[in-house]
């Protein structure tokens, strides 16, 4: 058992099963042993690979799509620019890199990063010398009189989720407790849940429903920003409008684990139930929610065609393969291009950003 398994375990001894969110939550920023708290998870080295680690392309494009969205908006200085959840630093580096070709946008950004981890705000720090990033803890910390723009790539998927089976018109909580000394999955006994009301009609029994309960107020936070003060959010991520079935997962050495196997030495995710964002946000006076758009269909739109032609013919043999694979990767239904999403939220009024209009 790894030492956060080991604690975990003499906790629910004492006080009984947890629901995953309580379990995710530990596992991801346990101070001493969270997976987050502990590592750089990112690359061939560590567990997993995002879209920014795979192509330059991916963060070149989505910065334009950002400097774009100012522009439209009369290009207000000095602004917030904001990433939750910002990884190494790789994503922001490559927005501000191309972003900096629209004249005013670096002059007049002040970028924040919302990042819990040490060790990420270390890797940050290296890969964006020179900009002087401001580390703020969570959202709610991002400024409130400044215009935001805001990107969130695979952030809303790592936060914690709890987890329901029907059982007639009630919900039986998946908790984690013991099986002998080891971490086990059970089930709470069913019982109403108001917040889940709704998914009687479109649910059967046994069918398994997740809620984020932190979701929808960093969603709505980050509306009201908006809303006040002018911007747009591009959130990308895996998921689709509504939560159905057991999506929770564990990733090591990049392959899928026994969420219970290690914790604290292993990535935890679940899909992103993108209609409860969209609801959160629309339900903020004074911003537009756009349509949600596969990453494929949104990174086309935003020309990725081109700057992957643009790249190709730079290149030969094994470097040009391996771009072609990368670009398949970001954009093909069969792999990220259709089970990654991506949706927008802007002030009321202003046009959507590129690639998020009919």
């Amino acid at each position: 058992m790894t030492p956060l398994a080991q604690l975990l375990a003499r906790r629910i001894a004492a006080t009984g099963p947890v629901g995953l969110d309580a379990f995710m939550a530990e596992c991801l920023l346990h101070p001493q042993h969270g997976y987050y708290t502990t590592r750089d998870p990112l690359g061939a080295a560590g567990d997993f690979t995002t879209a920014p680690e795979i192509s330059q392309m991916f963060g070149e494009l989505l910065g334009l799509c950002l400097a774009q969205s100012w522009l439209d908006q009369g290009a207000p200085a000095p602004f917030a620019l904001a990433e939750p959840g910002p990884g190494r630093g790789t994503l922001m580096a490559d927005i501000l890199r191309a972003a900096a070709r629209v004249p005013g946008f670096a002059e007049g950004l002040r970028l924040h990063l919302v990042e819990a981890s040490p060790t990420l705000r270390a890797a940050q720090a290296a890969r964006l010398r020179g900009v002087r990033p401001a580390w703020r803890d969570n959202v709610d910390d991002l400024p409130d009189d400044l215009p935001l723009w805001l990107v969130a790539n695979e952030f809303f998927d790592a936060l914690p989720i709890r987890q329901f089976v029907r059982r007639g018109d009630g919900w039986a909580e998946r908790q984690v407790g013991l099986a002998g000394d080891r971490l086990a999955f059970g089930l709470a006994p069913p019982v109403a849940v108001p917040g889940l009301a709704h998914r009687l009609s479109d649910t059967a029994d046994g069918d398994v429903v997740e809620d984020r309960p932190a979701a929808a107020p960093v969603m709505a936070a980050i509306a009201r920003r908006i809303a006040a003060n002018g911007g747009a959010a591009v959130i990308v991520d895996y998921g689709d409008l509504r939560s159905r079935g057991d999506t929770f997962q564990a990733v090591r050495a990049h392959a899928f684990d026994d969420p219970l196997a290690h914790p604290g030495e292993a990535d935890l995710t679940a899909h992103v139930d993108f209609g409860a964002l969209a609801q959160a946000a629309a339900a903020v006076p004074g911003v537009t929610v756009g349509p949600l758009v596969p990453q494929g269909v949104l990174l086309e739109r935003l020309g990725i065609g081109l700057r992957a032609g643009a790249l190709a013919a730079r290149l030969s043999g094994p470097a040009l393969a391996a771009h072609g694979a990368a670009t398949r990767r970001l954009t093909d239904p069969a792999e990220m291009g259709t089970l990654f999403k991506a949706l927008a939220v802007v002030r009321a009024g202003a046009p959507l950003p590129p690639g998020f209009g009919a």
